[in-house]
């Protein structure tokens, strides 16, 4: 794992246990038709993606930076303008969740990670790990409706591997089945004590 990345607690005594279990997870994965096949293609989709990374963030950030009210949520509560330290800093982790989501394994410390990315996104965390003082929440609508651009941008970067339609096809399909069950854990913050 990346340890050079400031704010990346992966795996560390920093990250609180995860309020979901495994159990509950593997049920998620089942229900989210999630099984072997799609953790294979997300590895295949490990050695494609990892030296693209960069250009990856550069089509996400362009999004995020194009679309005023996404952009907000990165900006200074004083001013209404960006914090480029803080899209930088965050930039830096978003590229190391491409490969952490690539790499597709899904142990206590991944769950854990999943619980503290949504805590950042809520009212709880957000702001801390950079320590700024921008907006202070990421409205969880906005996260869900994240999964489509983040997920159908990344295809003609998994087309470059020079694998088969069908096994883009399946990278693609097991990005999406992934990114919705983090989308998911990730909005546990947001929902009522005995209602996730």
């Amino acid at each position: 794992m990346a340890t050079n990345i400031p704010g990346y607690t992966y795996g560390t005594a920093a990250v609180g246990k995860s309020p979901v279990s495994l159990d509950d997870f593997a049920k998620l994965k089942q229900a989210s038709l999630f099984g072997d096949d799609d953790v294979r293609y997300l590895k295949m989709s490990h050695d494609i993606l990892k030296d693209q990374v960069e250009q990856i963030l550069d089509v996400w950030y362009g999004f995020v930076g194009s679309t005023p009210f996404l952009l907000h949520y990165f900006t200074n509560a004083s001013d209404g303008q960006p914090n480029m330290d803080y899209l930088g800093g965050v930039r830096k982790r978003f590229g190391q969740w491409i490969l952490d989501t690539a790499n597709a394994e899904y142990n206590q410390d991944w769950l854990n990670y999943q619980h503290e990315i949504g805590l950042r996104h809520h009212t709880t965390k957000k702001n801390t790990t950079d320590n700024v003082k921008a907006v202070p929440i990421i409205h969880v609508h906005y996260i869900f409706a994240l999964l489509i651009p983040i997920t159908t941008t990344l295809r003609p970067f998994l087309e470059k591997g020079g694998h088969s339609r069908d096994d883009v096809d399946r990278m693609q399909d097991a990005w999406r089945k992934s990114v919705l069950m983090q989308v998911i854990l990730w909005s546990q913050p947001y929902i009522k004590q005995g209602e996730f």
